[in-house]
């Protein structure tokens, strides 16, 4: 054990998706097990999870999980499925006049919404699958974000607490294929911008597998990635307790998430005794990105 000299943001994302998650995600924060969790304001879940936050307001940073690819993302009628949203993406498909303006309105309905339930303007913003960085929504989400809430904005009251940005790209040193693919959707582009616009950002992003290892193997990836990372960055993660309803059947929502055995092996193991030892171990402390 040695002593902790880098402080890391260990953010939860999905709150809200299903009640497993949101629930588990609360007991983290509560056992200061996460310093972070993004919500998922377009699920009709939101208004009444995020009272299940309120304990920790103040404790742990609450951000908005900007959607484009999710079901309530399709459901509110903007929706794609990620390959769809990449490709459009690539192609120019967010960017011409009428798009961008469509783009921005998606932005807007999103922000209200996580600031009508949670009365504040959120700590930070990420993307469900990352399309906080895809062309022609990058550019609209800097602006909304610099016009609401940034230096001059006219909300004037949130100027000092304008939301800090992800950048989904590993650090130097710890890209692997699927976190390359990741950063190549924009993280570049995204920081200048952001940059230009006096955005906060963090400092690169960790946390990135591919959801199929369980048990103590996904202990040994934080154990590497607390390893890893340099002072400043998120390591993202995706807890939920094991759900079941009365009759002992697991809960329509969580039954059909497709990685709904990876959430309740990475609550596990936050949870367990080895996390807070792992941490002690790698010299890092939790801390809040605002």
């Amino acid at each position: 054990m040695v002593t902790a000299t880098r402080q890391l943001i260990l953010c939860a994302d999905d709150f809200a998706v299903h009640a497993a998650a949101s629930q588990g995600i609360a007991r983290l924060a509560a056992m200061g097990r996460i310093s972070a969790t993004s919500a998922m304001v377009l699920s009709p879940r939101w208004a009444d999870d995020a009272k299940l936050l309120h304990a920790v307001r103040g404790q742990v940073d609450v951000g908005l999980h900007l959607d484009w690819t999710s079901e309530f993302a399709i459901a509110a009628g903007h929706g794609l499925s990620l390959g769809a949203a990449m490709a459009k993406a690539l192609w120019g498909g967010f960017r011409s006049k009428s798009a961008r303006k469509a783009v921005r309105g998606v932005i807007d309905r999103q922000l209200d919404a996580f600031e009508v339930i949670w009365k504040a303007p959120p700590d930070h913003v990420d993307g469900h699958q990352h399309v906080q960085q895809f062309a022609g929504i990058r550019e609209e989400l800097v602006a909304a974000l610099a016009n609401r809430y940034g230096r001059g904005a006219p909300n004037s009251t949130f100027g000092q607490a304008a939301p800090y940005l992800r950048i989904s790209r590993a650090p130097r040193g710890a890209a692997d294929f699927k976190s390359r693919i990741i950063a190549s959707m924009g993280a570049n582009a995204l920081e200048i911008i952001a940059e230009k616009a006096y955005l906060k950002r963090a400092n690169g992003l960790l946390g990135m597998y591919n959801f199929a290892i369980g048990g103590p193997a996904y202990g040994q990836r934080m154990e590497q990635w607390l390893a890893q990372a340099p002072a400043g960055v998120i390591i993202m993660c995706h807890p939920a307790m094991a759900a079941d309803s009365p009759d002992g059947k697991a809960l329509s929502a969580e039954r059909s998430d497709p990685i709904g055995a990876a959430r309740r092996n990475e609550f596990a193991y936050l949870c367990s005794d080895a996390f807070p030892l792992a941490l002690a171990d790698a010299g890092a402390e939790l801390t809040r990105g605002a």
